[in-house]
């Protein structure tokens, strides 16, 4: 897809989520203060910042694990009131944790559907339905262009398949959002061009994408808008086409205040 065709598409369409004037505070210490943005259909969004700049709080707070102490978050236009993990979910709100909790000793299609197991039959008499979990987990991965097979084991899986998995796991309640929190730490080169394809293929099925991320060259190469976090306040909220990984790098050491 052309990025400026895809970007005035971006730009036409109805915000998923909006956060206004979100804060978060831990007793005496402020997390996240006073922080407004929104999430469009069909959009990267890298979300960039030192440790401690309040990333992964306020990506909590979006699913669902941490309620904001104040401020308001609305999807859709509809306010959004969450109090768990589920809640969340039930939202269409996905998460893709760094460490991916998964299972080294089950086959992908199992972890996919790992606590969202299909059965067959009635009460005390259901079974696993295997064969429906192998379809499905395949339907996924080729939606996905992934080279990960349902049977494959991840204890014998790559990084990069292992994050396919992981994907394709929040791939399952049709998501409006998907939170990525550092997908390619620790992978190799080859399988970081497979997580940013990956990202793309999410993207252009018109779900939102959060990418937290470390790795300047691939916010860049794959985000369509850079949001900068530092000592929990928003310093930067731009297209990437604007920026560049030098004013970037200022924003989130203090060098340049403010972009």
């Amino acid at each position: 897809m052309d990025r400026s065709a895809h970007a005035v598409g971006v730009e036409a369409a109805v915000s998923i989520l909006e956060l206004k004037n979100i804060s978060k505070n831990f007793g005496a210490i402020q997390a996240v203060n006073d922080i407004s943005f929104s999430l469009q259909p069909g959009e990267v969004t890298g979300l960039m910042g030192d440790n401690g700049a309040g990333k992964s709080t306020l990506v909590k707070m979006i699913a669902g694990n941490y309620r904001p102490s104040s401020g308001s978050m609305m999807m859709e236009n509809v306010p959004l009131e969450m109090h768990k993990p589920i809640d969340a979910r039930q939202h269409g709100i996905e998460i893709v944790h760094q460490d991916l909790a998964l299972c080294n000793n089950l086959t992908a299609a199992a972890n996919v559907f790992l606590g969202r197991e299909l059965r067959v039959g009635r009460g005390p008499f259901q079974v696993l339905d295997y064969k429906s979990m192998y379809q499905k987990a395949g339907q996924i991965f080729a939606e996905l262009k992934s080279e990960t097979r349902p049977r494959d084991l991840v204890k014998q899986m790559s990084g990069g398949q292992r994050q396919a998995v992981a994907i394709a796991r929040t791939r399952l309640t049709n998501p409006k959002i998907v939170l990525m929190d550092e997908p390619t730490a620790a992978i190799s080169v080859r399988q970081v061009a497979e997580v940013l394809n990956l990202i793309r293929r999410l993207r252009d099925q018109g779900i939102a994408v959060v990418l937290i991320s470390h790795r300047m060259p691939d916010v860049f190469t794959v985000a369509d808008r850079i949001i900068v976090l530092r000592r929990g306040t928003k310093v930067a909220d731009k297209k990437t086409s604007e920026s560049s990984p030098e004013e970037v790098t200022g924003l989130i050491t203090g060098a340049i205040e403010r972009a």
